[in-house]
């Protein structure tokens, strides 16, 4: 998530100052970064007195010019500027804040945590690194906890601009016994400049920024009630009387105010704060990602959408179930008792071919039924004659039917997977039946169909079930009286191709499939508007339709059945505009022909 937590404090003697950040960095390269400087290293291992240097090499994604800066000296610093919020928080300003507005110490520039997968470096420090963004978090926090305030003054609220940025910012009070009215205003704030993505994750973090506060006004109660109870400190304002030279003494040791890990006695807590801020960026740019739709939906997005049942509520209906209640006779219990056999010898028959094989893609069949079986199959699938598949296991069966589905479009297809007769090719196009039923003399005569028949080996399942030989034993059979024409469809051959195609992966195949059916059917309705939208035409003019976008008579039966499965929205649109194109053609005719 691109963007800035900040942790912000009203202080009684500077006002409104940013105490810790977090922001995130990103970048493709790494960057390999050693110690700043030997001085560092030697307070760091002072402690175990060896006065070596250790190496502690990191990688940080991004740039750290400003952030790993080497700490000035106050004798070798230069005056602070505006320009450098780094350079006068880090030396500059050292002198003038106090503890409550400090986090970090002198010479610690802060905490790195890094995403390596995401190639994402958080980075938290006591400002923010560059010098604008400092500039619009500084205005930000001045802002939270003076004049953009909440109801009660504790809560979240949101300000903003496109120009300064916009602010999600929850205030809240941490208890304080030295403090006046005993406790102390901070408040978090999160900047970004997309307005709508800190809009809709406001549920995400108000939720977690509460979580954070919660736990941050626990630590600081205890803190409070055992100081209280230690020494009270209402009782003792009350009976002593206060002047201003001695103020600051009643208020503790002469500190004008105390830091947030004395009042939370977690010295860690800025550490913790940073590993809280880091999951919230993470997290927050995890749960929404933006995703860009090329163009309009796609023939078979519509075709589904059509598909789907509104009733008049507005949902979508999935399945009904219809149920009778009535008084049962005798002769009903025992229908009722036949009803449950059989169905309970059909599920016994769906668990044995549960074992069965099943063809897992349209690569797989091609492999299986060898190129002359499969290219009869597949000429017949995409010019719209009946394919039908007879087997004696079903779940075979479905899975052919499904793998020739890919070579059309979603309106192309109607199926109807398993029957025990025969059906008609005007209502399916592909008709799996089981193994003897025959087939009409009508239908047999004609040649626009074409027949599958898979024999299973008697002794099935005893067949290894490796992939490369679970198919042993299966004969498969192609019948049909259809010649195959000289010239193929081209959109069929290029199908093929693609499917013998070494390098493509079966994810590649299925998009390449599916942008070659969607260019074919923007074909098929610059066809369907010349030649139902626009009128009668010649068979001329039809051909120099076909030479334009590329086909020949050899694709004009796939086009003629593709034409049908457009979607109602698109040929309905075509129609319309057609009719209003003839309308207004016909009244300027009108206005000629009558010199108005």
């Amino acid at each position: 998530m691109n963007a800035v937590i900040a942790l912000c404090h009203f202080c009684e003697l500077h006002g409104p100052s940013i105490v810790f950040s977090t922001q995130a960095f990103h970048s493709q390269v790494p960057a390999h970064l050693l110690e700043p400087s030997p001085s560092q290293t030697e307070s760091q291992d002072g402690s175990n007195g060896s006065g070596q240097e250790q190496s502690s090499q990191f990688s940080f994604y991004g740039s750290l010019e400003h952030w790993l800066r080497p700490p000035r000296t106050p004798q070798t610093s230069t005056p602070p500027t505006p320009q450098s919020p780094i350079t006068s928080g880090a030396a500059g300003r050292t002198t003038e804040m106090c503890e409550a507005c400090r986090s970090m110490a002198a010479g610690q520039p802060g905490f790195v945590s890094n995403d390596h997968e995401a190639k994402v470096s958080y980075v938290s420090s006591q400002y923010p690194c560059h010098p604008e963004i400092f500039s619009i978090v500084r205005q930000a926090c001045v802002r939270s906890l003076s004049c953009e305030v909440c109801p009660g003054r504790e809560g979240p609220i949101f300000f903003g601009d496109d120009v300064r940025g916009h602010v999600l910012s929850h205030t809240f009070f941490v208890k304080d016994s030295h403090a006046r009215g005993f406790q102390r205003w901070y408040s978090i704030i999160v900047v970004m400049t997309d307005k709508v993505f800190l809009l809709n994750s406001w549920p995400f973090l108000v939720t977690h920024l509460r979580i954070i506060i919660d736990k941050i006004q626990m630590m600081a109660l205890k803190v409070y009630e055992a100081e209280q109870t230690e020494c009270p400190q209402r009782s003792l304002r009350l009976s002593s009387s206060v002047n201003p030279r001695d103020f600051l003494r009643h208020r503790g040791m002469n500190k004008p105010a105390r830091s947030l890990v004395e009042l939370t006695h977690e010295k860690n807590l800025f550490a913790r704060l940073h590993m809280w801020f880091t999951w919230l960026l993470k997290a927050g740019g995890n749960r929404m990602t933006e995703k860009l739709f090329e163009g309009p939906p796609t023939e078979d997005t519509v075709i589904d959408m059509e598909r789907l049942e509104e009733t008049e509520e507005g949902f979508i209906k999935l399945f009904t179930t219809t149920l009778e209640v009535s008084k049962k006779t005798g002769a009903d219990d025992q229908s009722d008792k036949e009803e449950k056999s059989q169905l309970a010898t059909t599920r016994e028959a769906e668990d044995d071919e549960s074992s069965c094989p099943e063809f897992k893609n349209i690569r797989h069949l091609l492999r299986v039924l060898a190129y002359d079986k499969f290219n009869t199959l597949a000429h017949h699938t995409i010019i719209g004659n009946q394919v039908i598949v007879r087997g004696s296991q079903r779940w075979l069966v479905k899975s052919v039917i499904q793998a020739l589905q890919v070579f059309l479009p979603k309106g192309c297809s109607r199926v109807i997977a398993w029957s025990s007769t025969y059906v008609d090719s005007w209502m399916c196009n592909f008709l799996g039946l089981e193994l003897g039923v025959e087939i009409p003399e009508h239908v047999s005569e004609a040649d626009k169909y074409s027949v599958l028949d898979i024999l299973a080996p008697k002794d099935a399942q005893s067949l290894s079930s490796d992939t490369s030989d679970q198919f042993d034993g299966y004969t498969f059979t192609v019948s049909s009286k259809t010649v195959l024409p000289d010239v193929y469809p081209a959109l069929l051959v290029k199908m093929e191709q693609a499917m013998v195609q070494a390098k493509f992966t079966n994810e590649v195949l299925e998009c390449s499939l599916t942008a070659m059916k969607e260019q074919w059917m923007n074909k098929v309705k610059v066809l369907f508007k010349f030649s139902r939208a626009s009128g009668s035409h010649s068979q001329e003019e039809v051909q120099k339709l076909l030479r334009v976008l590329g086909a020949g008579p050899h694709d004009e039966p796939l086009l003629k059945f593709w034409m049908t499965g457009l979607s109602i929205q698109y040929k309905t649109h075509a129609l319309e505009s057609s009719f209003t194109a003839s309308n207004d053609s016909y009244y300027e005719v009108c206005d000629v022909s009558t010199g108005q």
